[in-house]
């Protein structure tokens, strides 16, 4: 089958509605629903997460170890299937052990749109003389929590119950998971114009240093996406609004790769990077300060406009730097940001338990993200 430019972003699209959309992300939606109708305690919703992002991690590494570039894509092939059979398997038990095996498998597949998809998207790129930019791909990660935001919402409407919560959503992913597979770019030679571009890697310094502030990055991701609806639904004159507030976060994250890769481009990676870290903590902490709805919609405004943007440009300056095998660098920073995944939902989860609301894990995760811009800001002195 011929790829054009517009299958392979097509297929990048739903390989993270179905990798990060379904098996990631529409967890957050459903911890109210879980709680309510399942039994699933605080504490209980904080270790599912740090399963699922485990799940992740070692989807990374894996991604990160493995060379063969068609291992890669059959690997892709295969966590597609798995997103499909872990989020329908969600509904055969309330035993919390199994929810975080699932779990922790669904996080595996997460690193097939993440790392793998990217990885052979930006390789083709490349091969066939297209911008090496990954905005248009990244656009899925919003796109996906649109898409399962709205199916929620109407299931919801329809007094669906979690069961047939997870049902729809895993039929949902069956269906978006076909154009991922039939369009996703093979590495063959036949489909590569022969361009050689030689890798420029990065100093030992420089690694570090972008290691440690996406590890930053990663802490806030984590809290925030996590507990966002359930942070929402807490507050008594939000009731009923947690589904929204989400949505608006992923309708914000559908340009922000594409606007940030223009601003990386008038202003460089870094100095982009430090602009939307500095708003990501300003929409983290924000519903600490007021419980209003305008409030919370400036939040997730910011943070949706921010957090896919942090991963898009990290992860194209990643790729740039190894044009021969992108994936590689990609996984081995998404090692960092995932680490922190692992972390976050732990002590969100106890400090939830201790003080009764978010507002210190959300001051937590503000202030780390902040030492992350330190991070960068040492990186742009460094630069100069």
């Amino acid at each position: 089958m011929i790829i054009t430019k517009t299958r392979a972003y097509l297929a990048g699209i739903c390989s993270i509605i179905v990798t990060v959309g379904v098996a990631r992300f529409s967890y957050s939606l459903l911890i109210p629903i879980m709680q309510n109708g399942a039994g699933l305690t605080e504490l209980g919703s904080g270790w599912l997460a740090t399963s699922n992002f485990m799940g992740y991690m070692f989807g990374v590494f894996i991604a990160a170890n493995m060379h063969n570039l068609n291992h890669k894509y059959n690997l892709h092939r295969i966590y597609l299937i798995l997103s499909v059979i872990t989020s329908a398997a969600m509904v055969l038990t309330s035993n919390v052990y199994v929810w975080a095996l699932l779990r922790f498998i669904a996080g595996t597949c997460g690193a097939g749109g993440f790392i793998i998809a990217s990885g052979l998207i930006l390789k083709w790129l490349v091969n066939n003389n297209h911008r090496a930019e990954l905005g248009v791909h990244f656009a899925g990660a919003g796109i996906s929590i649109v898409a399962t935001s709205l199916l929620v919402d109407h299931m919801l409407d329809m007094a669906s119950n979690w069961q047939q919560q997870w049902v729809a959503l895993a039929v949902m992913a069956a269906v978006i998971a076909i154009p991922a597979w039939l369009w996703m770019p093979h590495p063959s030679a036949q489909q590569q114009i022969k361009v050689t571009k030689k890798d420029n890697p990065p100093t030992k310094t420089f690694k570090l240093l972008i290691m440690l502030a996406y590890f930053c990055a990663g802490y806030g991701y984590a809290v925030s996406s996590t507990f966002i609806v359930d942070i929402v639904e807490r507050v008594d004159s939000l009731k009923g609004q947690g589904s929204f507030a989400f949505l608006l976060l992923g309708i914000a994250a559908i340009p922000a790769a594409l606007i940030w890769d223009r601003i990386a481009r008038r202003t460089g990676f870094i100095k982009a990077l430090i602009a939307a870290y500095t708003l990501q903590a300003i929409g983290i902490v924000l519903p600490t300060l007021s419980n209003t709805l305008p409030v919370i919609i400036i939040s997730v405004l910011l943070f949706g406009g921010t957090f896919i943007a942090c991963v898009s440009l990290v992860l194209t300056m990643a790729g740039n730097f190894y044009p021969s095998n992108p994936a590689r660098f990609m996984g081995t920073m998404t090692l960092a940001y995932g680490a922190a995944q692992i972390i976050a939902p732990i002590p969100s989860g106890y400090l939830l338990t201790y003080f009764g609301n978010y507002n210190m894990a959300l001051y937590l995760s503000a202030f780390i993200v902040m030492i992350g811009t330190l991070f960068l800001l040492w990186l742009l002195k460094r630069s100069k």
